[in-house]
């Protein structure tokens, strides 16, 4: 492939898959093996879980795969140096920012600092940091933030949930991606616009794979539901998993009435395959440790995801030194929007533009959507949903002609 930049060719064929790329934090390997099938060359993993490492080592034999405590994250950095990374990847620990957790940032939390210092230090061209939505609103990313953008990176940050990335599960996760010297905000419209429409079933994924049409998933209180279908998303895969206790009561939102159904936790087998593992990946342990850490690895499919659109944007894209704003940070800057509220916009024109049939070239025409039946099907609250969302993305696109139009002036 070539591609022109300021007059001259640039020759980038398969550029990403010279990439060398180092997962810390790598657990099983899920966001491993993701960027694996996405045509990257992993050359180094790091955790300092030896059951995790455990199970690491039985399915990547071709790279180092080192035990350190990266809160010592200078000695990690300097172990590190040597092998010229162009890529770090990794999900710091999250138990102290998720909702299962106490919500108190504990020493685990300051790891997502640890993970911005070894970056900051090893300057790769890329990074990718995973954890829940929640640490978004942390002192530790914040502080992590502030070192990312004193080093120089770009940075795109997108809330993705896994059920409309190719995951039969819905799991929602705070995804932290960095180029050098590109805008903030390169990649938000890629992955937001790329997101599937309805969320993926256990049973679209796995088919009759599992046995089962209903099964037992331990909440953490029992103010929440217990009981799931197949033909659902999987609630978010964690590291208990404990069987249904006899003295179970319905929750009204169960899918299925324990008493009329002999229901079962799902195996480990079963979990690793909603988590996107494949089927003859390996584990080892107790079945304790292997629940704990298919609980806590990044699915294969959403690491997968990121790396696609990440590999796309560094095969065909020249970062330039003025550019637009993407739509998606346009609406959080000129409109004043939360990315939660950016995202449901992105979402609302998608949906509009799946019902008015467009291809992914070609933009919303309002008066066209207006006469689609899928539209007027629609309910009162979805129309004036999609009608703001394409009023929105029409002034963005005004705006991105007059910055353009902007350019050429300064250029002349």
């Amino acid at each position: 492939m070539i591609t022109v930049c300021g007059g001259r060719k640039r020759f980038i064929r398969n550029i990403a898959y010279d990439m060398k790329v180092v997962d810390l934090f790598c657990g099983a390997g899920g966001m491993s093996l993701g960027f694996k099938r996405a045509g990257f060359e992993l050359v180094c993993a790091v955790d300092n879980w030896p059951a995790a490492l455990e199970c690491y080592k039985l399915n990547f034999k071709r790279h180092p795969v080192k035990q350190l405590d990266i809160s010592n994250w200078e000695a990690v950095a300097m172990e590190l140096k040597e092998s010229k990374l162009d890529i770090v990847i990794g999900g710091p620990p999250c138990q102290d920012f998720s909702d299962a957790g106490l919500r108190v940032e504990g020493k685990r939390a300051k790891l997502t600092s640890c993970f911005a210092h070894i970056v900051a230090t090893l300057q790769p061209k890329y990074f990718v940091m995973e954890n829940v939505p929640r640490a978004l609103k942390s002192k530790a990313y914040a502080e992590a933030e502030g070192i990312f953008k004193n080093a120089g990176y770009g940075l795109t940050k997108v809330i993705l949930d896994a059920s409309l990335c190719g995951v039969p599960q819905a799991r929602s996760r705070f995804f932290c991606i960095g180029a050098k010297g590109a805008p903030d905000g390169f990649l938000s419209d890629a992955l937001l616009f790329d997101v599937g429409i309805v969320p993926m079933s256990v049973r679209d994924y796995l088919g009759d794979e599992i046995d089962v049409k209903y099964y037992y998933r331990h909440p953490r209180s029992y103010a929440r539901r217990a009981i799931f279908s197949i033909d659902e998303p999987s609630a978010t895969i964690r590291g208990c998993n404990r069987p249904m206790p006899e003295t179970y009561v319905r929750h009204p939102a169960d899918a299925a009435d324990p008493v009329r159904h002999r229901l079962r936790c799902l195996t480990y087998q079963e979990r690793a395959r909603i988590q996107t593992f494949p089927a003859n990946y390996k584990w080892t342990g107790s079945e304790c440790n292997v629940n704990q850490i298919i609980g806590n690895a990044v699915p294969v499919n959403l690491a997968l995801f990121v790396a696609r659109h990440l590999k796309e944007f560094i095969e065909s894209n020249c970062v330039v030194k003025v550019v637009p704003q993407t739509f998606s940070m346009w609406l959080s800057n000129s409109k004043q929007l939360s990315m939660a509220a950016a995202g449901d916009v992105i979402s609302h024109y998608r949906r509009a533009a799946k019902i008015g049939e467009c291809g992914s070239q070609k933009e919303v025409s309002l008066e066209a959507l207006q006469k689609c039946s899928g539209f007027k099907r629609s309910g009162q609250d979805a129309r004036r949903q999609m009608v703001h969302a394409c009023d929105l993305r029409q002034e963005y696109l005004l705006y991105v002609q007059n910055f353009k139009k902007g350019n050429q002036n300064e250029g002349e």
